[in-house]
């Protein structure tokens, strides 16, 4: 059982609908982390495929189903260097496309995720929503969760991990130069208040008119910034990260004074109206 785990966070461009041309940049930046001898490499969101597509059937065009050809490949290379990988690409199920990332090891495809919240933006105005939960997976010695750009701004998407158990997560992006607050604030604010790692990994470059900023950072359970990138520059961001930090949500400042819990200390009875749809409220409001 791993103690310790050393995190990549490949922040780099990707070359739009170039899928050949961006597999081999995954590969190579998988190379390059396992000379560091890192055990998880993270790469953005759609990484395999670009973001900025205009219609639904230029991106259906390279989307993959998962299983599928990426992750076959990828595989390979987890096998060979012995680490896991997390990458996005553009998911195909029938006619439906969705928003995805998943993790790889040396045992093959671990899981998946499906963007859950759809910004009007890029492909994402024609993917459909994600129809699975969040979800923590066992890793040896670290529990983690993922979600992917716009997830992050609905700070349930972290709190629902983090109650799951997680000790990282992990948020793929693609933020445009209008998320730079979100770049800035996010990834401390959701360490922090969940008490677990935090890795946003963003990519650089532009398409179609649209530039991605960077700022990717691994930040700690206390929000404090382990690795931060120059925000227009393709880099590699290394970390060691120590999952048992994460699981002491109890911290003892002055004994008897000043303790805190982020979970125990929630009062869930006062958060009902989170879970209520639009319609639902507007019921609510009429009956009363």
């Amino acid at each position: 059982m791993r103690q310790r785990w050393k995190l990549a966070a490949v922040q780099m461009n990707v070359h739009f609908a170039d899928k050949l041309r961006n597999l081999q940049r995954l590969r190579q930046a998988i190379r390059d982390a396992a000379a560091q001898q890192a055990q998880l490499v993270i790469f953005p969101e759609c990484s395999l495929t670009g973001y900025v597509f205009e219609e639904k059937a230029a991106a259906l065009e390279v989307a993959e189903p998962i299983p599928g050809p990426s992750t076959v490949e990828l595989t390979l290379l987890c096998r060979e260097h012995g680490l896991y990988v997390i990458y996005g690409l553009l998911e195909r199920e029938e006619d439906r496309l969705y928003n995805s990332c998943v993790l790889l090891g040396p045992e093959g495809l671990l899981a998946s995720y499906r963007k859950v919240h759809l910004p009007f933006l890029g492909v994402d105005r024609f993917a459909t929503p994600g129809d699975r939960p969040f979800a923590v997976h066992e890793l040896p010695g670290l529990r983690l969760g993922m979600h992917i750009c716009y997830d992050g701004s609905f700070p349930e998407s972290a709190r629902v991990m983090a109650l799951l158990g997680a000790d990282l997560i992990v948020l793929p992006t693609n933020w445009p130069a209008t998320a730079l607050c979100s770049a800035q604030c996010l990834p401390m604010c959701r360490a922090l208040e969940n008490h677990v790692y935090f890795a946003a990994v963003d990519r650089v470059g532009e398409e179609k008119g649209f530039r991605f900023i960077g700022w990717s950072r691994i930040v700690a359970p206390t929000g404090e910034t382990l690795a931060a990138a120059e925000h227009d520059q393709e880099t590699i961001l290394y970390a060691e990260i120590e999952p048992k930090l994460a699981r002491q949500k109890h911290r003892v400042f002055v004994p008897g004074k000043h303790e805190i819990h982020r979970l125990a200390d929630r009062r869930p009875q006062f958060y009902t109206l989170l879970t209520q749809t639009e319609s639902t409220r507007a019921l609510a409001a009429t009956a009363g």
